[in-house]
Formats: C-alpha cells, structure tokens, sequence
C-alpha cells in the first residue's frame, strides 16, 4: 500500500477553483485505479498553516528523535517524508505560489528529516518518490517569454527535486483568465490529462 499526500493550496472550494476541479478528477482516477493505497488530503487553509516564528525554527534546528516527532511544527515534515506519492495542487498567483503553500514548504524543508548537509553540500532525503504539480494559470507561461516570468510551477519542481523527488510532473491549465478563451475547454483537456496521468502514477 503507497501512501498519497494531497496538498491543496486555494482558499477557494472545489466548485470554484479550476486548480481542484482538475486535481479532484486526478484523486478520483487514483483511488478507481489504486483503491487500496491511503489518500491523505491537506488542505492549507484549513489547516491555517502560518508563518514561522522564531521558536518555530529553533526547533526545526534542533534535534530530531523519537520525542521531536510529536513536535507540531516538526510533524508536518516527518508525515511529508513518510509518504510515498505527492499531488500539489495550487493556482499561480502573481506569478508564484500562494504564499500559503511557500510558508508549508519551510515547514516540509527540515534538515535531518527531507535533506541533510554533507562535506559536499546538501542531499535530498526523498528518494523513490513521486509528484505531480496541478495549477490553473490565468495567462500562457508555457513558452517565452511569458514562461520567464513564471516562478509557480518552477518553485515547485525546484523545491522538490531539492528534496530528493525524482520523479515529477506538472499539469497546467493556461490562459484561463484570458478574455474570449474557452475556459471550459482549456479546464477540460487539463482535466483530460489528470485522468491520464493517475492511471500510471
């Protein structure tokens, strides 16, 4: 049985976000496919994951055992690296990531628990993973020059191949914002694609 983290990045429902309405059709397909695995949904904003305070990143330096498991800061990068698959699902938002879903990230970025330094530098921890990136884009950053502005889908794959994850993929729906664009066609080839993908994943 292979354990799924899902991460979900918008305060917006599932009915009013592009981003989960495909990322709920990739959940779906999984769990048809791959019924006895355990799909483990994270929603940030209820959640209501925080900044980092000082005391927070004391113990994010400190040390890591049996006791610091139970540490609610810590707990949050102990279950990242514990699991097997990861669906990140989140809207580019002024050209990134909701901030939401960077703060989740210094939490899941725990030296001794998703990397660790060496003589030659840092080593990601999470190897023999697997993610997937879904996002609704308002614009088209698939291709130059728009795609240099964009820092969403590439914070995402930079953050996680740091980490370790070799294997990744990213689903975009592009140009959903863009007057005259048939968003529902664009939503539903993306979607298209989900269903696809969780049928391998």
């Amino acid at each position: 049985m292979k354990t799924v983290l899902y991460v979900k990045a918008n305060p917006k429902s599932n009915e009013n976000s592009k981003t989960f309405q495909i990322a709920e059709k990739f959940i779906e397909s999984y769990n048809k496919k791959n019924p006895e695995d355990k799909i483990i949904t994270l929603d940030l904003y209820k959640k209501n994951i925080n900044f980092l305070t000082e005391k927070n990143i004391q113990e994010i330096f400190g040390t890591k055992d049996e006791k610091s498991k139970t540490n609610g800061v810590l707990s949050y990068a102990y279950n990242f690296a514990q699991a097997d698959k990861y669906v990140i699902a989140a809207p580019l938002w002024n050209l990134g990531v909701p901030s939401i879903l960077k703060a989740y990230f210094d939490y899941v970025t725990v030296k001794d628990i998703s990397f660790k330094y060496t003589a030659k530098g840092p080593v990601g921890l999470l190897k023999n993973k697997n993610a997937v990136y879904i996002s609704a884009r308002g614009g088209i950053y698939d291709a130059p020059p728009m795609s240099n502005f964009e820092f969403g889908e590439r914070y995402v794959k930079t953050i996680l191949t740091f980490l370790g994850v070799e294997k990744y993929t990213a689903i975009c729906a592009d140009g959903v914002d863009i007057m005259g664009a048939d968003v529902k066609q664009i939503v539903g080839s993306a979607i298209d694609k989900a269903q696809k993908l969780a049928e391998i994943f």
